[in-house]
């Protein structure tokens, strides 16, 4: 086979994905070796490859140069899968724990090879099936204030953090979140994807001169402020978890953008989890949210107080100036997450599985209002508590 040598891109097959595995000395030679393709997203093909002589295995994970949820009409860079394997190598430099190994990387053919996290479960589908995740927030706080913070200007010095600004320069994929969560779902655009029986909730949302506004200046800030390397989509679908190990994978969205934003897409995911549960049910995921903040929290102030750089450090009330900034973009970040799961073009598991309609629909209005919420009232809110708590309020 050619593929090594050719160095041209081609969609991998089961077969080649088998064939290039063992031209790299992945296995050993004994190796018996299964492969099927698993990717269940919108953007990629993922390889499951098993060898069940020495029980050992791999993912490969290819881009494809479309969105595979639309086709060859929605064309997407490949360069997206070296963003991500930095990605991954990048934060792994930080907590190699939580994110998977990378094995091999090639550009040219749009290839990942990673750690087979198959003994792990997708959180997402964990939690609607009612399996408890312990370590879940603790991990992702630790994950998110690590990250974060050593890839901020907090950090690093001025020359390597703009090196890295470069380097995980992402614009399609920025594009495509700018639309998909800050503009198309606050406007009556065709991308958009609800029921009926929400079109007058979605049309108050279209016609809230206040709410469009405060989404223009979260869009803005995720525009312009290059604070940090973000994973870009941090989602209870982006992370592998059981009751002792969390994972974060997908980083192909990671670019340099506001702190706030991957902690808001993560608490947000949770908010959207919460609403799908009943009432009584409901207070684990609650504990989760806020030990999400409260571990990111405590974290990224030790490592401010023990690692920065910044010479204002030690300056009475800056670190409370940042964390307070992140926290308003957390919560506004989150309530943008709520409105574009719901009513924008890639919904979530978690309410659209619920069968019975009314329940459905009772639950995305709680979502959008929820949503709304958050992002008007986020100046507002000194705690992660408080802004919980708007999920019993009645009123938007």
């Amino acid at each position: 086979m050619a593929i090594l040598q050719k160095k041209q891109y081609e969609a991998l097959t089961v077969e080649t994905a088998v064939k290039l595995a063992q031209e790299l000395n992945l296995f050993p030679e004994n190796s018996v070796l299964d492969c099927c393709e698993i990717g269940d997203g919108n953007l990629n093909y993922v390889f499951h490859i098993t060898d069940s002589i020495n029980q050992k295995g791999l993912i490969i994970k290819q881009a494809l140069p479309y969105a595979k949820v639309v086709g060859e009409s929605w064309p997407l860079t490949l360069k997206r899968s070296t963003i991500e394997t930095n990605a991954l190598k990048k934060h792994g430099e930080f907590v190699p724990q939580l994110v998977p190994e990378v094995y091999h990387a090639d550009e040219d053919l749009a290839i990942t090879m990673m750690e087979d996290l198959s003994h792990l479960t997708i959180a997402r589908t964990g939690l609607i099936n009612g399996e408890s995740y312990p370590r879940l927030s603790s991990d992702i706080g630790e994950y998110l204030a690590r990250t974060l913070f050593s890839t901020s200007d907090f950090a690093l010095h001025p020359f390597e953090k703009k090196r890295l600004v470069v380097e995980f320069s992402n614009p399609e994929l920025c594009k495509i979140t700018e639309d998909l969560i800050f503009t198309d779902p606050f406007f009556d655009h065709d991308t958009n994807d609800f029921e009926q029986e929400l079109r007058s909730d979605v049309e108050a949302i279209w016609n809230d001169q206040a709410l469009k506004l405060e989404a223009a200046k979260l869009k803005k800030s995720f525009l312009t402020e290059a604070e940090a390397l973000l994973h870009g989509d941090l989602h209870t679908g982006s992370i592998f978890a059981s009751s002792t190990e969390t994972k974060v994978i997908d980083p192909e969205f990671a670019f340099y953008g506001p702190i706030g934003f991957d902690v808001g897409l993560f608490i947000g995911n949770l908010f959207l989890h919460v609403i799908s549960r009943e009432e009584a049910d409901r207070s684990v995921i609650f504990d989760h949210i806020e030990n999400t903040w409260t571990i990111f929290y405590s974290i990224f102030s030790e490592l401010w107080e023990q690692s920065n750089l910044e010479v204002y450090t030690r300056t009475e009330g800056y670190k409370e100036y940042i964390l307070e900034k992140i926290f308003s973009d957390t919560i506004g970040f989150a309530g943008c997450e709520l409105i574009r799961r719901t009513i924008g073009l890639a919904h979530v598991k978690d309410l659209d599985g619920i069968a019975d309609q009314d329940k459905r629909i009772s639950a995305k209005r709680q979502a959008l209002a929820l949503g709304k919420k958050l992002i008007l009232h986020r100046h507002n809110l000194k705690s992660i508590k408080q802004a919980i708590a708007l999920l019993g309020e009645k009123t938007a």
